[in-house]
């Protein structure tokens, strides 16, 4: 299992990269967000598409899509770790505490392109360095 941030989900919507991996590994790798990384994603899409003079439409959808390859972890699953999260993470972004939390509750690794989650304690990867993590679970 393999959490991912709302950066990594604007990612795939914007790129080949990420969606590629994520079809990719799917089979293999259970890919979960929280509830709040889903609803960042959903906010900050229309105004990344509107700097770029494109409808935010096809972008959502395309979200939408997306979604059908994680899993949602809902806050009654991470809720307990926030005080613990929040401590780990309070000197960079506070509000990067319900991505850590659920990684910490379900002992798995982070993927994230947000430096703000590296010496948290739970394993961080980037996406130029995913493939290394995932080609070696499911194994």
């Amino acid at each position: 299992m393999l959490v991912l941030d709302a950066n990594i989900l604007i990612r795939a919507v914007l790129g080949s990269q990420v969606l590629s991996l994520m079809r990719e590994y799917a089979p293999r790798v259970q890919f979960a967000v929280p509830d709040t990384a889903i609803r960042e994603a959903r906010e900050r899409l229309p105004e990344i598409m509107e700097r770029r003079n494109i409808p935010a439409a096809s972008a959502l959808s395309m979200l939408d899509l997306i979604t059908g390859l994680v899993q949602t972890i809902e806050v009654e699953t991470y809720g307990p770790f926030e005080t613990l999260a929040r401590q780990r993470i309070d000197r960079r972004d506070e509000d990067d505490w319900p991505v850590l939390a659920p990684a910490m509750a379900l002992r798995c690794p982070i993927w994230t392109e947000d430096n703000d989650f590296f010496g948290c304690g739970v394993a961080t990867w980037t996406t130029d360095r995913i493939e290394l993590y995932l080609a070696s679970t499911g194994e």
